[in-house]
């Protein structure tokens, strides 16, 4: 199965940018889909990004024209520009994979890392 382990969490000033790396190791057959979410405080998790192929992208509104998300499949990672930070954009990220292993769709998860946005 597949393991993901994340990277590029942190404190940073408003209006800075920071990015998260999502690295997968193990062994699967096909990825589907790799995803970013975070969940705030007192809030339902929310997807923030997702990749299918490399045209093939969404994003949240609240984030639209301030991150990116960006794939390597030579790496098995995917990555999280994320600029323009707002305090809003405080919360745990935890990317997220949708996998095919021997003709059985399973998910993985990373464990998740904190980013603060300071005013």
């Amino acid at each position: 199965q597949v393991q993901l382990m994340e990277s590029g969490g942190g404190v940073v000033q408003a209006g800075e940018s920071l990015r998260r790396s999502c690295i997968a190791s193990g062994s699967y057959s096909l990825i589907n889909a790799m995803r970013w979410h975070r969940q705030a405080p007192g809030k339902q998790r929310e997807l923030v990004a997702r990749v299918i192929t490399s045209w093939r992208t969404n994003y949240a509104e609240s984030v639209k024209g301030r991150f990116t998300i960006v794939k390597d499949n030579a790496k098995h990672t995917v990555y999280l520009q994320m600029t323009s930070l707002t305090p809003d954009d405080t919360a745990v990220y935890y990317c997220n994979f949708d996998y095919n292993l021997l003709g059985t769709s399973l998910a993985a998860w990373g464990q998740g890392t904190q980013v603060t946005v300071s005013s």
